[in-house]
């Protein structure tokens, strides 16, 4: 059975996040996977690349295969397919976190601001002021706008249901085990260049979109092109110098992650985000998904024809 996405499906699957977004359940399909995925971490664990290897396969490899035989479902693959979206999707949810955290900031509540960003980003709020919670939130909405909306709606078209669900499996190993840790750094390593892998082709899609749904286009390519490789990621900084071009601000400088500090370079020619940038962010992340969404489903339309 050929991969082809159903358009359909993957149209109602947007639609889906739109009206549910992504409920905090233990039974959501993503942390139903996550628990798996730390279970088979506790029997393969070793601080050795070949176990983050194998823990990688055995991970991502039954998600893609679940993916292949949930398609393969007589008569269901469009309610198939739109389940499967919706599950993998987070661009709702995304932006509903940005208008909390603006939410907080304008109110002046500095301590539920720093409370909720951890919802957003691994870095340590507890000393941030108000700039910095809303430099925080703007770079995270740009950054995931990538990883929740546009990377697994383009995997999603290219590859039908098993491209969904890999590629959230790639992308929540990540979250998981793909950072900087004495326990992470090398059984980690695989979870990690998979995930950078992965989001090549979607973050600068996501980058491109940008330029072309926001307010400022022309500024938005320019310091794309100009800044976008300067980010330590290779696919993040494409995201955040657009978002940044778009938006008219300047992104970057220094982050604390669980005591440890990353001095970032810049992106962008205006000033930091202030609190009053997190709207226009979480609007510019939601034009962008509309037009992922709408790509998306114009490709697997023009990817099923060519397959019938």
């Amino acid at each position: 059975m050929p991969t082809w996405c159903d358009p359909l499906g993957l149209a109602l699957g947007v639609a889906l996040d739109r009206l549910i977004a992504d409920p905090r359940s233990a039974a959501h399909p993503v942390a139903v996977f996550g628990r798996v995925a730390a279970r088979v971490e506790k029997s393969l664990y070793a601080n050795k690349k070949a176990h983050g290897v194998a823990h990688v396969a055995i991970c991502v490899g039954g998600a893609t295969a679940l993916g292949v035989l949930a398609q393969r479902i007589p008569h269901a693959r469009t309610a198939v397919t739109a389940v499967a979206t919706w599950a993998v999707l987070g661009g709702t949810t995304l932006a509903r976190e940005g208008e909390y955290m603006a939410d907080a900031l304008e109110g002046g509540d500095l301590e539920r601001a720093r409370a909720r960003l951890p919802h957003l980003c691994g870095r340590d709020p507890s000393h941030l002021e108000a700039k910095e919670l809303a430099r925080a939130t703007v770079e995270s909405l740009a950054e995931n706008t990538s990883d929740a909306v546009v990377a697994p709606l383009f995997w999603g078209a290219v590859a039908g249901v098993p491209g969904l669900l890999a590629y959230r499996a790639i992308n929540t190993l990540d979250a998981m085990i793909g950072h900087h840790s004495p326990r992470y750094e090398r059984f980690g390593w695989a979870a990690a260049r998979l995930d950078d892998v992965a989001n090549y082709v979607p973050a600068r899609v996501t980058g491109l979109l940008t330029v072309l749904t926001g307010p400022d286009p022309g500024r938005a390519l320019a310091v794309l092109r100009r800044d976008g490789h300067r980010h330590p990621s290779p696919n993040a900084g494409r995201c955040e110098a657009a978002f940044a071009g778009a938006l008219g601000v300047t992104l970057g400088g220094t982050n604390v992650y669980q005591g440890r500090t990353e001095h970032r370079p810049t992106m962008g020619d205006g000033p930091e985000p202030d609190v009053k940038d997190i709207r226009r962010a979480v609007r510019l992340t939601r034009a962008v998904g509309l037009a992922a969404a709408g790509a998306a489903v114009l490709t697997a339309w023009a990817l099923r024809n060519r397959h019938k």
